[in-house]
């Protein structure tokens, strides 16, 4: 075995120990777990759509507090300006100068809570930050320390008084997760959790302990990067792209970004199972989270209630993968 493959295998198992970290606050809905690692894995950020109260803000603090990095909240509204996210100059008359006051993005782990409700102008302003990696304020550009990572929620039901991510934003998530309802067995334990000697309902993190460290998070990004790709592997992925450009009812295609979507999230589910390479299941594994925002269906499958997913599962199944 390498030192690289040793690497690996080290990670794989610290990245198990994060997930049982992270099942004693946030019980159930392992994939949810799965697809927001491999997208911290991958460098990206996640876009989560689920209705109220599945415990989309409880997920991402303790991740927080399971990787001992730095977390902030912004629970966006209608009246919010770009300034209350990148943070603004204040005037001081005792020195006469401006002052830099830095907003809730410089942080490591940044949840932006029903991201919808705000005006594009502050959605752009936080797609920015995402994109760029840096802050300007006042013509002076901060860059913000790594790892970075956008966590941003939305609620699929409640349209009222909402801005709907337009197209090109979205695809600047590499994944879109859908968190369902819990099983009943896991419903039971939150319950049994929330309600156990305490007043109120919160469900809390305190008790958790930071099994990675921002270092480790930093090495299992450049592992993750430095996985082995094959030129079939690549042609699948780009193959599955251009299929939705293609096939019937879909009436915007994914671009090439949804390509290297695909090949970065398969690059972070290979660590997860303990691999230096790429196969065409990683690619499978991640194809539909990676690609569903970045699709849009025609009016006519949308009557008919079909969702991105339905069209997108058919696509895997058209689209012949390489031999392993």
């Amino acid at each position: 075995m390498s030192e690289y493959e040793s690497h690996i295998a080290s990670l794989s198992e610290k990245l198990e120990t994060l997930r049982q970290e992270i099942g004693k606050a946030f019980i159930g809905q392992p994939d949810t777990v799965n697809s927001v690692l491999l997208s911290l894995l991958a460098g990206g950020h996640v876009l989560l759509e689920g209705v109220p109260g599945l415990g989309k803000t409880l997920l991402v603090k303790a991740l927080s507090r399971s990787i001992g990095v730095e977390f902030a909240r912004i629970q966006f509204t209608p009246d919010m300006m770009p300034s209350d996210v990148s943070g603004h100059a204040v005037y001081e008359p005792s020195k006469d100068s401006f002052r830099v006051r830095r907003g809730p993005v410089f942080t490591n782990l940044l949840l932006a809570d029903e991201i919808n409700r705000a005006p594009a102008k502050t959605q752009a302003a936080l797609l920015e930050v995402m994109q760029e990696g840096q802050v300007t304020i006042e013509g002076t550009p901060s860059k913000l320390e790594p790892p970075f990572m956008v966590v941003a929620t939305q609620n699929p039901i409640e349209h009222e008084g909402t801005y709907p991510l337009p197209e090109a934003q979205l695809d600047r998530f590499l994944l879109k997760v859908l968190i369902d309802y819990p099983g009943q067995n896991d419903e039971v334990r939150i319950a049994a959790a929330a309600t156990g000697n305490r007043v109120g309902d919160a469900l809390y993190v305190d008790a958790l302990e930071p099994v990675m460290r921002r270092e480790d998070i930093l090495m299992a990004q450049k592992l993750a990067a430095a996985a082995t790709v094959d030129d079939a592997v690549l042609d699948y992925a780009a193959r599955i792209s251009r299929h939705t450009r293609d096939a019937s009812g879909i009436r915007i295609g994914a671009g090439p970004r949804g390509t290297i979507s695909m090949i970065r999230a398969a690059r972070g589910a290979a660590v997860m199972h303990g691999r230096h390479f790429v196969t065409p299941d990683d690619i499978r594994e991640v194809a539909i989270p990676a690609l569903r925002h970045r699709i849009a269906l025609s009016p006519e499958l949308e009557i008919e209630s079909y969702k991105p997913d339905d069209i997108l599962k058919e696509t895997i199944k058209d689209v012949i993968a390489p031999r392993q």
